[in-house]
């Protein structure tokens, strides 16, 4: 992957980059910054009439990606349509509140299926596509690095994806990728809004999803290796 400087910013004309839940609060800002960049772009989500809302250019694939095969697709469309693969990004996520004696086994299924599977599968998938220089984003959030009480499992499902990057840096170094543990703090996503289980307690506003998206753009095209919490600071 390369980068060059276009207009004061940070130009990926041309560089081919799959978004996992791009209709998301997140994943959308993330896909507008990148789509600012000149980036080439693969949208997927589990919702075609929300991919078919977006305003960006891209190839939109509505996809499950709680399913390794879908993962596997997700992969192949964005080597047909960008020609290769330099970066994914996993803006998927889930999550639920309240006592883990309160939390059902479909709930906690889903939060590590949605959270830490399908990270697990998207990363196995892409690993063997991308190129020398090519970049895997995870974003575990700063739950992962401080866990809290109602909120175990969804916070276990973090750490568990922040877990796993840290020993994917390692083989991904061998192909000449970078993997990228993003930690934002809460971030103003709706995310909270659909919870799974439980009900979410009253929270301090959270940051500007298009500023997080700032932050991790920037890593992306720099030789950031990880993204703690302290990396967002303040806007």
């Amino acid at each position: 992957m390369t980068t060059s400087r276009q207009d004061g910013g940070d130009s990926l004309s041309g560089t081919s980059v799959l978004i996992a839940g791009a209709t998301g609060g997140l994943g959308s800002a993330i896909a507008r910054n990148l789509d600012a960049r000149g980036a080439t772009l693969t949208l997927v989500s589990r919702s075609s009439d929300r991919l078919a809302a977006l305003d960006l250019p891209g190839h939109r694939i509505a996809l499950d990606l709680r399913d390794p095969d879908a993962c596997q697709t997700a992969v192949r469309e964005t080597l047909l349509y960008g020609g290769r693969i330099d970066v994914v990004i996993n803006a998927v996520g889930a999550v639920a509140f309240g006592p883990i004696a309160e939390l059902s086994v479909d709930v906690l299924e889903e939060l590590f299926l949605t959270n830490t599977f399908l990270a697990v599968w998207l990363a196995e998938a892409a690993l063997a596509s991308l190129g020398e220089g090519g970049v895997i984003v995870n974003i575990s959030g700063v739950i992962a690095e401080h866990n809290l009480p109602d909120m175990a499992a969804y916070g276990a499902s973090k750490a568990a994806v922040r877990s796993f990057d840290e020993a994917l840096a390692r083989e991904a170094r061998r192909h000449r990728v970078r993997v990228i543990d993003a930690r934002p703090p809460h971030t103003e996503t709706g995310l909270t809004d659909r919870p799974v289980g439980g009900k979410a307690p009253n929270m301090p506003w959270g940051l500007d999803p298009d500023f997080v998206a700032e932050v991790i753009c920037d890593a992306i095209v720099g030789d950031v290796t990880d993204l703690p919490s302290s990396a967002f600071g303040s806007p």
